[in-house]
């Protein structure tokens, strides 16, 4: 889907307040996070790429922690999304 901000998806398909949006920047793949009921998440946070969500999926394991960013920021899904537009 693509609005004025951009490709996004839905990391949800049930919570359509939450948007990842996605873009290609040299070649690599970039995630933005947009929550309808934070509209601050959007403005402190930048692109990220792929190498930094997965460095903190490996320090949310090495934490403990049961989120997993890796689920919520899909690079199969961003690529398929960058491909099809």
């Amino acid at each position: 889907m693509q609005d004025d901000l951009g490709l996004y998806y839905y990391p949800d398909p049930n919570d359509k307040r939450t948007r990842v949006y996605v873009r290609s920047n040299a070649g690599s793949v970039e995630f933005r996070l947009w929550r309808a009921d934070r509209p601050e998440v959007w403005e402190r946070h930048e692109w990220v790429p792929p190498e930094i969500i997965r460095h903190a999926a490996g320090m949310y394991r090495d934490m403990g922690r049961e989120t997993d960013p890796l689920k919520l920021y899909d690079e199969s899904v961003a690529r398929a999304l960058l491909k099809a537009n």
